[in-house]
This record gives C-alpha cells, sequence and structure tokens, in this order.
C-alpha cells in the first residue's frame, strides 16, 4: 500500500505531525506500507493539484483542507483551516471518521496525538519528547524570546534546519527519523558542521538585518526584507529585539511567493486586541489569531507592501 502524506513545509510541527501519523499508520495498520512525503507551502494561486493524491491513501496534516474524494486523513489546527465556505462545507458533511480540526491545540502535532489515542487506540508515548517540543514551539511556549532566538534545545536546532532547509530530500528524512528516534540523537547527527554553520550563520545575519530596519511605533515592529535575499526567520527575533512591542509586520520575497507575515507578541498577549487570522483572511491569507500570514504572487510585491502598510495603520490605531 502507497501511502501520500502532504505536510506544511519547512515547519517543525509540519514535520512531527506527519512523523506521528507514520508511526500510528506502520504499527495500527499496515507495517509495510510505502510512506511518502510532500511538502506544501502557502500560495495565493491554486493550493491542490490532485495528482499530489497518488497514493492509495492521501493524508494531509497541518494544512488547509482539500475536498478531493481521495483525500483519506486530514488534520489541522488553524482557525483558517478552510479556502472557502463551500470547502468548509464539504468537510462538515464527511462521514468517514478520518478528518478533524480543532484550533484549541497549539500544535497540529499533539492534535494528532490525542486523535489517534482517542479514537483509534493509539499509544505515543514513545514520541512524548516530539509531541512536547512541537507544543512549544508552534504554540510560541518558551518562557522568554532568548530561548526561543538562541537556539540551544536539540528540538530548537532542528527546527532552525527545517525552516531553513532548500534539499528535497531532507525533511522526509527527517520525518522518518522522528517517528522512530530521539531529538536528541538526530540533533548530533544533523546540526553539526559545516554546512549547519552556515545556517547558523544566516540566523546572526537576519538577527542583525531585521535589528537595523525594524521600526517600532505605536506597539508595532514593521520591516521589510524583500530586497535581502532573506527568504525566511526566526519569528521571535522582533521580540527578542523589542520586547516592548506588541505586534510585528513584515514582508518577504522569495522565488515561491511574497509574503507578509503578522505576529504577534507572546509575553506581551494582554495587550492584543486583535485576531490576525481574521485580518489576513481579507487578503486571502490566514493562521492563528496570534500570528498568520499572506502569500502573494511573486511578480505583485507592491500589493503585498501595500497590505502590509495597511495591517500596520490598522494595529497601531489600537
Amino acid at each position: 500500500m502507497k501511502v501520500r502524506i502532504l505536510h506544511h513545509d519547512n515547519c517543525f510541527d509540519g514535520a512531527c505531525s506527519a512523523a506521528v501519523f507514520t508511526r500510528f499508520f506502520l504499527e495500527k495498520i499496515d507495517p509495510l506500507a510505502e510512506i511518502c512525503y510532500t511538502g506544501l507551502t502557502h500560495k495565493s494561486e491554486k493550493q491542490f493539484n490532485e495528482s499530489l493524491f497518488d497514493g492509495d491513501q492521501n493524508v494531509i496534516v497541518d494544512f488547509k483542507y482539500c475536498p478531493s474524494p481521495r483525500l483519506t486523513w486530514w488534520f489541522d489546527h488553524h482557525k483558517s483551516a478552510f479556502l472557502t465556505k463551500e470547502d468548509e462545507d464539504h468537510f462538515r458533511w464527511d462521514r468517514s471518521g478520518k478528518k478533524f480540526v480543532n484550533p484549541d491545540f497549539k500544535s497540529c502535532t499533539k492534535l494528532i496525538a490525542t486523535v489517534l489515542a482517542e479514537h483509534f487506540a493509539f499509544n505515543s508515548n514513545g514520541l512524548c519528547d516530539l509531541v512536547y517540543w512541537a507544543d512549544i514551539i508552534d504554540g510560541a511556549q518558551y518562557p522568554d524570546a532568548k530561548t526561543a532566538v538562541e537556539m540551544q534545545e536539540p528540538a530548537m536546532k532542528l527546527t532552525l534546519l527545517i525552516e531553513s532547509n532548500r534539499d528535497p530530500h531532507l525533511i522526509p528524512q527527517l520525518i522518518r527519523d522522528f517517528s522512530k528516534r530521539p531529538l536528541v540523537d538526530m540533533a548530533a547527527q544533523y546540526c553539526t558542521g559545516e554546512h549547519y554553520a552556515q545556517i547558523l550563520a544566516k540566523h546572526q545575519l537576519a538577527i542583525e538585518v531585521i535589528g537595523k530596519r525594524a521600526q517600532l511605533r505605536d506597539g508595532v515592529v514593521y520591516f521589510d526584507l524583500s530586497d535581502t535575499g532573506i527568504e525566511g526567520y526566526n519569528k521571535f527575533i522582533p521580540y527578542y529585539l523589542h520586547p516592548e512591542c506588541v505586534y510585528t509586520v513584515s514582508v518577504l520575497s522569495t522565488p515561491q511567493r511574497a509574503k507578509v507575515s503578522v505576529g504577534s507578541n507572546p509575553w506581551n498577549q494582554a495587550r492584543r486586541r486583535h485576531n490576525l487570522a481574521e485580518i489576513c483572511e481579507r487578503y486571502g491569507g490566514g493562521g492563528h489569531a496570534q500570528v498568520a500570514a499572506i502569500s502573494f504572487p511573486t511578480c505583485d510585491l507592491d500589493s503585498a507592501k501595500k497590505a502590509a502598510s495597511q495591517i500596520v495603520e490598522e494595529l497601531q490605531e489600537s
């Protein structure tokens, strides 16, 4: 049997979600299954192509719903889990008992572990460390910004590796290892040597560039990295540099898309007045109440910058 797992790409929670489902499927359904992985990135155009669902069973974890008749399993924890009202209606009518959404969970990994235990008698005790750290990382449940940015824990090092990855073969291998190996052993293998040193150097560069470009006004930090070649950054850097801020808005440009990221300070939530997912949904994006994003075509960077400016103004008014 071939199983295709589609997961949020370049995301620790997405990889961990795929790993937990992998362990479940091999233990409870078919130990001889061929499991293949595809990373998904949010795009401004049509998100899914039917050719993605080439397995005997097809799974989406930590990503938006797809009404394809070939989709067998689905798990998500984002408030913006549906691209359209029609997609949501399709999900509500599903009677397979294999599709789940719950935005109350901090991570999709913990959602999957919980659902599989309650509905399919799966024991995820061997993955406790993985589930714990996915919940900490995706739920921004660090004690402080220093812990989130200085990347000392094995899980944090692996997160930096995943978020920086451009090798199409690496994350599938990490997912397989996540499903059966301790994080400390994986960090010792993958987060050493010249390649990882280069990733750390890029992380440090991002801290320096954001430090120079970030503008703090009325509780909102804004910066534009679209002309820097930086395609991603640790989302806690703005709060590490400006702990007094409430929100952050940034613009990035990658070969795949122009992106507006909107976040709120995890250590200053008492001052948050906005649901960021609802704001980003107005521009075709989405996410969580505390952190969300919008994707635009790469050729439409001007629209991304305009949306970012409008969002900054709205957040500053609060």
